[in-house]
């Protein structure tokens, strides 16, 4: 993992400067003014660490700029063997979860601009997942749960040649928020219940169920019910609402999981 995989990332240093003066004037051709940021990151390298180590790093930036350009910057120009994830930079991949500052975000959304910069930017691997390297975790438990709850229509009939099936705009909007999830893990690595019990399928794997259930078009919602209806299951979530506050898109996270559980009791 020393490379920058399709959709990760590695590299990692020690300080650049002395912070002295936290502003500093850009190139007299912009009149933007730069700011020396100080990024304490959480490394680890099984390879050498028994335990995680936090490093400094001092960052000259911009305003406009955003966390995931500091990583590259770090990686690029200072240690080469930071390790992390990233590959759209657009906020739709979702590679590029991490806790900045204790709150789970996506590198590339995140601006140095709505940050303290007056003190240092704390940035660590999510919680819950097996750590890899760095900012780097297994995301394959995730997965796991994912997988397990069929996120993918299943239907009984065909429909004509050259038909599609058709649904309602009504019949859309009853599950629209639910697609918008990009599998980022930021809700399910907030959760402090997935956190203590990695059993526990998580707010990432009932959103994508949700999706399903509530479709119109789809026929085994009755099935996906039955999977989460189990102790691992949509009972486990205490409303915490930590992976609604944590989506980078917007989710209601923790109303769609409520959603689920009102449908496990009474039906779709």
């Amino acid at each position: 993992m020393s490379t920058v995989l399709d959709t990760r990332t590695d590299a990692a240093g020690d300080r650049v400067a002395d912070g002295e003066d936290r502003v500093e004037q850009a190139p007299e051709d912009t009149g933007i003014q730069s700011f020396l940021v100080t990024f304490n990151i959480r490394r680890f390298d099984p390879e050498v660490d028994d335990e995680p180590r936090w490093v400094d790093y001092d960052v000259e930036l911009y305003s406009t700029d955003r966390v995931l350009d500091a990583l590259h910057k770090i990686k690029w120009e200072v240690d080469g063997s930071l390790t992390f994830r990233r590959s759209c930079a657009h906020g739709i991949c979702g590679s590029d979860a991490m806790r900045i500052n204790g709150r789970n975000r996506l590198a590339c959304k995140t601006l140095i601009k709505d940050l303290d910069i007056s003190q240092p930017i704390y940035v660590e691997a999510i919680k819950g997942l097996p750590l890899e390297k760095d900012l780097v975790v297994d995301m394959e438990p995730f997965f796991a749960s994912y997988r397990e709850i069929k996120p993918f229509l299943i239907a009984n009939s065909t429909p004509e040649p050259g038909k599609e099936r058709i649904q309602s705009i009504a019949n859309r909007e009853i599950f629209d928020d639910t697609t918008k999830c990009i599998l980022c893990a930021a809700c399910t690595s907030s959760c402090p219940v997935f956190w203590t019990d990695g059993q526990y399928f998580g707010p990432a794997a009932i959103v994508n169920a949700h999706r399903f259930i509530f479709d119109s078009r789809d026929d085994a919602g009755d099935v996906r019910l039955d999977i989460l209806n189990d102790k691992e299951g949509v009972w486990r979530c205490r409303t915490t609402f930590n992976c609604t506050e944590a989506c980078p898109r917007g989710i209601e996270v923790t109303k769609a999981i409520a959603e689920v559980k009102q449908a496990v009791l009474r039906g779709r």
